[in-house]
């Protein structure tokens, strides 16, 4: 049986370690746990802040649609993701996906699909602000909706 997701949006920071702990919990079954954290980051030298905004109700709904097609696909035994939403700086971390499995394989295919698929379709709007600006919203990347659509080919992304 496929297990139910547990999705978070929320402004606060959150703990990888406490979230893998608690996915794991009196669990003997399972074998392999791959967690993932994104990070704001500053490519340029003059990132002040990634203003993430969404909306209330439909992102949570989004986020757990994305889960749930990923517990479809592979055997997992339990996904956490967090988004985070809000005023980030760099280096705050801003996404966590947590897949747990009895097999390696399935817990990392697992989280590496969600995250192709959180950058492509969860409904946020991200603002960068650079110093000395107003900001500018951010658009999608190509890149991004190219390794989502390798889940879709069944093709693996080169690097």
């Amino acid at each position: 049986m496929a297990p139910t997701p547990s999705v978070s949006v929320q402004a606060e920071a959150f703990d990888t370690g406490a979230e893998v702990a608690a996915l794991t919990a009196g669990r003997t079954d399972i074998g392999a746990v791959v967690s993932f954290t994104g990070l704001v980051r500053d490519l340029t030298g003059d990132l002040e802040a990634m203003t993430l905004e969404h909306y209330p109700g439909m992102t949570e709904r989004e986020l757990t649609a994305i889960a749930e097609d990923a517990c479809k696909r592979w055997p997992l035994d339990g996904v956490r993701v967090i988004h985070r939403y809000g005023r980030l700086t760099p280096g705050d971390p801003i996404v966590l996906v947590v897949t747990a499995s009895a097999h390696r394989r399935a817990a990392f295919e697992a989280a590496d699909f969600l995250m192709d698929y959180l950058k492509t379709r969860a409904p946020f709007w991200k603002k960068e602000s650079r110093h000395g600006t107003a900001g500018e919203w951010v658009e999608a990347k190509a890149k991004d909706d190219a390794d989502a659509a390798r889940w879709e080919k069944g093709e693996k992304v080169q690097e």
